[in-house]
């Protein structure tokens, strides 16, 4: 399974969009980059799906665009105008060459599902390898309007707890993709430090 960043160039702020190849074309969230489906159609001529992990505007923004050019099935857990299945805590959606659990993780927000296979997680924002605030181990933020830290901290606990152990590599909705390091660190690792650090209950983004 072939995992592509196509928002890698993006020179305005969006989410990481991730076409996913294999058996079954994917995209993982759509970002805001204009032109994404330009860059999807680079790498295929068919677009079987696009997985939303959230509708925050960073990562449906060029949803509507993705779809008039693909016309793909949307899989989404919250209701949307373009959404043709629903999304619920334990189905399974085929990406790629895997299939993924899909885990139900609020906290960032309402509807936040991530996506969980053998291999791989698809962690949109509630977990993420590096960003701003931590580069070993963070968490999504939760400092604005209906945000939770503890939803998220519970959240963070239930994907930990359904993480198989032969997990290796790490999609997250922003910052870099991560793959377990050779007898270091690994995917497991980081989420156990992200936990830790939201446990902390601190304002993730301090005020300088």
């Amino acid at each position: 399974m072939e995992v592509i960043p196509v928002t890698a160039d993006a020179e305005t702020f969006t989410c990481n969009a991730y076409l996913v190849l294999g058996e079954r074309t994917v995209l993982v969230d759509a970002g805001t980059m204009s032109g994404v489906e330009d860059v999807v159609a680079e790498h295929t001529d068919d677009l079987d799906a696009v997985v939303v992990t959230h509708q925050h505007s960073d990562h449906v923004g060029e949803l509507g665009a993705v779809v008039e050019r693909f016309d793909p099935d949307v899989y989404a857990y919250a209701d949307h105008p373009l959404r043709t299945h629903e999304l619920g805590d334990g189905d399974h959606v085929e990406m790629g060459d895997e299939s993924f659990e899909v885990v139900y993780t609020p906290g960032h927000a309402d509807d936040h599902v991530s996506l969980v296979s053998g291999r791989s997680l698809f962690s949109g924002d509630v977990f993420v390898y590096n960003d701003g605030a931590f580069d070993d181990g963070s968490f999504g933020r939760t400092d604005m309007p209906g945000q939770s830290r503890e939803r998220l901290i519970s959240s963070l606990h239930t994907l930990l707890d359904r993480l198989p152990s032969t997990v290796e590599a790490l999609y997250a909705g922003h910052g870099d993709p991560f793959e377990n390091e050779a007898g270091g660190d690994t995917v497991r690792d980081a989420l156990e430090r992200a936990i830790e650090r939201a446990e902390r209950r601190e304002p993730k983004y301090p005020e300088a």
